[in-house]
């Protein structure tokens, strides 16, 4: 194994800190230029104070104890950098790309200070101690880890790609819903729909419960599901029958912001769970399926009727189950939208087969960087 220097990250690269500016709010308008914050692209802006490849590095914004969000990442060209994100040039013994990714790698937790809201301040990230290789070394590394993180995006986008087969199955088989070029029957969702139902308000714990509890955070703005963050509850029997929630129904989200009320899916697992009191569970009649309702509500024209409709109250904005009843839909043949369910498990079982390859891939990656940063490559 090789042993390389370990330093300190204030002696391998410059802080550049002391040129970023907050951004008024007023000024957070679409513009020609990126603007960058602890999280990443926060949106653009008219206006530039960088205008070379640097490393930013997360001064804070709560984002270091999840997984899922990178702490570092490389800004490119000209662009804007507000005071929550150090702003590293590197200097001549290290690389632009090698700092990126030794610092995606390091655990910076013990550097971090703040339980509220936790900071890495400049004094203590010039202090993260880093393995410093040789220069052809760090080039080797990064062309390593380049190719294995090009792997993993490229599964990503894969899986992009089939959350818009849907959409386009759905345009292709149904038409568009303003035209109606088949010159389908048009009605609303309540002449589809046996019954609506509002979740439980019963206060569920972190991990103590028979059920998982799915609230309007499960479901994701596409229209698919996000089981990465569970409660959990118990109920008696009669709870049971009104609150869990089985394969094939379709949940709606009544209550949420503006622009993410009436996210919809349709409830895929063999096990049953729980609903909160945010969501509304549909269960269709003889005349439909529910994939083909969620999928006209996640159609571009759902989406603008759901925005539309939407009753903005304190910050957020509700459609109730009366409400959603209402929404007027096209009603295609039962059996052309049994036939666009059964197409639609046949793209899901395939995103089920990528997405266990990309756990795989992310699995393999976090070896590889262990492996790389040990110099066991």
């Amino acid at each position: 194994m090789n042993k390389w220097e370990l330093v300190k990250l204030g002696d391998v690269v410059t802080f550049l800190d002391n040129m970023r500016v907050p951004v008024k709010a007023s000024d957070r308008v679409e513009g020609e230029y990126p603007y960058y914050g602890a999280n990443g692209q926060q949106g653009t802006i008219n206006d530039y104070i960088f205008d070379e490849s640097l490393v930013l590095l997360a001064e804070d914004g709560g984002n270091f104890n999840d997984p899922t969000r990178p702490i570092a990442y490389i800004a490119k060209g000209k662009y804007w950098v507000n005071n929550h994100a150090h702003v590293l040039r590197p200097l001549e013994m290290i690389t632009l790309k090698y700092l990126y990714w030794v610092l995606a790698f390091c655990n910076v937790m013990p550097y971090i200070k703040g339980a509220t809201r936790p900071k890495l301040t400049k004094t203590d990230a010039s202090r993260i101690k880093i393995p410093l290789p040789p220069l052809a070394t760090q080039k080797r590394i990064v062309k390593i880890l380049d190719k294995g993180q090009e792997l993993i995006d490229k599964r990503k986008r894969q899986l992009e790609e089939m959350d818009e087969l849907v959409k386009s199955l759905f345009y292709d088989m149904f038409g568009d819903p303003v035209t109606n070029p088949m010159g389908w029957e048009k009605g609303i969702i309540r002449d589809l729909a046996v019954k609506t139902q509002y979740g439980t308000s019963k206060k569920a714990h972190e991990t103590d419960g028979e059920f998982p509890v799915l609230r309007m955070n499960n479901i994701t703005y596409k229209g698919t599901w996000d089981f990465s963050s569970l409660k959990y509850v118990d109920f008696d029997e009669n709870e049971k029958a009104k609150y869990l929630v089985y394969k094939g129904e379709l949940l709606f989200n009544r209550t949420n912001s503006k622009e993410l009320v009436g996210k919809t899916a349709v409830y895929k697992n063999t096990e049953p769970m729980a609903y909160a009191g945010y969501l509304v569970k549909l269960i269709v009649n003889e005349k439909a399926n529910s994939e083909y309702i969620s999928a006209y509500l996640n159609s571009n024209h759902g989406k603008a009727v759901l925005l539309n409709m939407a009753k903005s109250i304190v910050g957020m904005a509700n459609i109730n189950a009366e409400e959603l009843k209402k929404i007027k839909i096209l009603i295609p043949p039962v059996s052309l939208q049994n036939e666009f369910a059964t197409r639609v498990q046949a793209i899901e079982t395939e995103k089920e087969r990528m997405q266990k390859s990309l756990k795989e891939l992310e699995d393999n990656f976090a070896a590889l960087m262990q492996r790389v940063f040990k110099g066991e490559l």
